[in-house]
C-alpha cells in the first residue's frame, strides 16, 4: 500500500485501470440492456426501420454485401433477423456484467467492442448519438489495457502507460471539441445566457431540471463560465504532471456529475467520466477506495512483470490513433467544425461536441388517436403518453439516465423539423393504427386497448415550465401550436402510398 504513497515513486495505474473498467462494463450493460428492451420494435423486422431493407440499401449503394461490410461493418451482415438482434444484445449484456463483476481481459472487451458497434452501424436514426461512437472509441483503447487471456481484476500484467495517455488524449478531444462547438456555435453561449434555456429546453429533463431552470440568473452565468472551465481550460491539464491532471479531471468528472443531476443525456456523462479517470494515478485512488483493494493492487503491483507484446501492441495501437487523428484534429481546428461525426468505418477516433446551439423554447410532438368522427371538430383525441418525454403537464419529468429511450429521444429532435424529415414517424402512426404491440410498448401504455383508434394524428405543442409552488400542481404549461401530421386513417391512400414506396408496407 506504502507504494502508491510514495510521492517520488513513478505513477502506476492498477487501480485506475480497475476503476475504468468496471464503470465500462456498466455502460456497456445499460447499452446493451437498452437493445434488448426496444431494438426489436426499432430495426426489426416489423420495427420502424426495418434492418434488412437498410442493409440492401447499403449493399445496392457499394456493389455488394461484401463491400458494404467493409463501409458499414455489422456482425448483421451474416444474419439480421429478430432472434439475431436479440442474441447479439444478451450476450453483450452477459458479457458487460462480467466486466462489472470485476473480470476483464482483451478477447472478452474485443468482443463487446465488436457488437456493440455491430448495433451502432445498424441502429440507423436510433443510434446516430455522438456517445454511441463515443462507445466504441472508449471500447477499443480499453482492450489495449488488459493482458491476452488473465481475467482477474489486478492480473501480474500493469496497463501500458501509452493507453493511459490514449485515454487523456480522447478526454482531450471530447472536452476540447464541445468546448469549439459551442463558442463557435451560439451566441447565447458567448454571452452567458445559454443556461436560461438549456434547462427547459434539454431533450429529456428530469427531477431536478426545474429547480436549475429557475436558479437566480446570476448563478446561470456562472454555470456558463464552468462549462468554459471544463470544457476549455481543464483539457490542456491532463497531459501535466500530476498536480495539475488530477485538478483538471477532478473538474471534469464534477462537471460531469452536475450534468448527470441536471437532466438525463443518456449515458454520455458517465461514459465521458472514463477516459478523465485516466487523469488519476494510483496516489490518488490509495485515498479513496477501501483498504483491502488497494493492498491487492499493491500486492499486484509488487509481483508486476512486464509483457513485451502486449507493450509492443500498445505502441502499435498509439501510432494507428495518431493516424486517425488527423482528420478529427483537422475539424476541431476548422472555423466549419462539425460534432460526432467518425472519420473511419470502425469508428475507431471520432470528433466529439454537444449543444453547439441551444434552443430558446421547448417544442414537443404529442400522438393522439380517437375513435371518434373526426368531421366538425368533434372527435375525442386521446394522447399517447411517452415514457419520459414530457407529454402530461402535471407529470414529474423522472430519472432514466443512464437509460435511452430511443423514440423519445428522436421525438425531440423531429419537434424541431417536419414529418418529411423524419419519415418513419409516418410508420408509427400506420402501426399505432393497428395496435401493433411492438410500436406500442415504445410509449407509457395503450389509450386504445380494447381496439386501435380510427385515425391518429401528431400535434406539435409549446411547453414551458410551470412555476414551482404553483396551485393546479403543474410541472408544464404548454400551448397547441397546430397539427404536426394531420389526421390519418388506416386506410388513407396517400399513408399507404408513402409507406409502400418505402418498402414498410406490402
Amino acid at each position: 500500500m506504502s507504494i502508491f504513497r510514495d510521492q517520488d515513486a513513478p505513477p502506476t495505474y492498477w487501480l485506475t485501470r480497475f476503476m475504468m473498467l468496471r464503470l465500462l462494463g456498466l455502460v456497456y450493460g445499460v447499452g446493451f440492456l437498452v437493445a434488448i428492451n426496444q431494438i426489436v420494435p426499432l430495426i426489426g423486422e416489423n420495427g420502424l426501420l426495418p434492418l434488412g431493407t437498410y442493409l440492401k440499401e447499403v449493399s445496392l449503394t457499394y456493389g455488394s454485401p461484401g463491400a458494404g461490410f467493409v463501409h458499414l461493418p455489422t456482425v448483421f451482415w451474416f444474419g439480421h433477423s429478430d432472434s439475431a438482434l436479440l442474441t447479439v444484445a444478451w450476450i453483450g449484456f452477459v458479457l458487460s456484467l462480467v466486466v462489472v463483476a470485476g473480470y476483464a481481459n482483451a478477447p472478452v472487451l474485443g468482443v463487446l467492442w465488436f457488437l456493440y458497434m455491430s448495433i451502432v452501424h445498424a441502429g440507423q436514426d436510433w443510434y446516430g448519438y455522438g456517445w454511441e461512437i463515443q462507445l466504441t472509441e472508449t471500447g477499443f483503447l480499453a482492450i489495449f489495457l488488459c493482458p491476452l487471456l488473465d481475467l482477474r481484476p489486478f492480473p501480474k500484467r500493469p496497463p501500458p502507460f501509452v493507453v493511459i495517455v490514449l485515454f487523456r488524449w480522447l478526454i482531450f478531444r471530447i472536452m476540447l471539441g464541445a468546448g469549439l462547438i459551442k463558442y463557435r456555435g451560439d451566441v447565447v453561449w458567448r454571452n452567458g445566457t445559454a443556461l436560461y434555456y438549456y434547462f427547459e429546453t434539454q431533450p429529456i429533463p428530469g427531477p431536478f431540471t426545474r429547480w436549475f431552470r429557475f436558479l437566480p440568473r446570476v448563478a446561470l452565468q456562472i454555470g456558463v463560465w464552468f462549462n468554459w472551465l471544463a470544457e476549455l481550460a481543464a483539457p490542456w491539464f491532463v497531459f501535466w504532471p500530476k498536480a495539475g491532471r488530477h485538478i483538471a479531471g477532478i473538474v471534469i468528472v464534477l462537471f460531469q456529475v452536475v450534468l448527470i443531476v441536471s437532466g438525463n443525456l443518456s449515458f454520455l456523462n458517465w461514459l465521458t467520466i472514463i477516459p478523465a479517470l485516466a487523469c488519476f494515478d494510483d496516489s490518488f485512488w490509495a485515498k479513496l477506495l477501501p483498504g483491502r483493494l488497494v493492498r491487492k493492487a499493491a500486492l499486484a503491483a509488487e509481483n508486476a512483470e512486464e509483457s513485451k507484446p502486449m507493450l509492443t501492441t500498445s505502441w502499435v495501437v498509439a501510432g494507428l490513433i495518431a493516424l486517425l487523428s488527423i482528420q478529427p484534429v483537422l475539424n476541431m481546428l476548422s472555423p466549419g467544425q462539425i460534432m460526432n461525426t467518425s472519420f473511419d468505418p470502425l469508428d475507431l477516433v471520432n470528433t466529439y461536441g454537444a449543444f453547439g446551439s441551444v434552443g430558446q423554447e421547448r417544442y414537443n410532438i404529442v400522438f393522439e388517436g380517437t375513435t371518434g368522427d373526426t368531421t366538425g371538430g368533434k372527435a375525442n383525441w386521446k394522447p399517447y403518453v411517452y415514457k419520459y418525454l414530457p407529454t402530461l403537464p402535471d407529470k414529474r419529468p423522472p430519472q432514466i439516465a443512464p437509460y435511452q429511450p430511443h423514440l423519445d429521444w428522436q421525438m425531440w429532435f423531429a419537434a424541431m423539423g417536419t414529418p418529411d424529415q423524419y419519415p418513419w414517424t409516418f410508420n408509427l402512426v400506420y402501426k399505432l393504427l393497428h395496435n401493433d404491440p411492438g410500436a406500442i410498448s415504445l410509449f407509457a401504455g395503450n389509450p386504445f386497448p380494447a381496439r386501435p383508434p380510427r385515425f391518429m394524428r401528431a400535434v406539435l405543442y409549446k411547453y414551458k415550465f410551470a412555476k414551482p409552488g404553483n396551485q393546479q400542481g403543474l410541472y408544464w404549461t404548454r400551448q397547441k401550436m397546430g397539427d404536426w401530421i394531420p389526421a390519418l386513417s388506416a386506410e388513407d391512400p396517400r399513408l399507404l402510398t408513402f409507406l409502400k414506396n418505402e418498402g414498410w408496407v406490402r
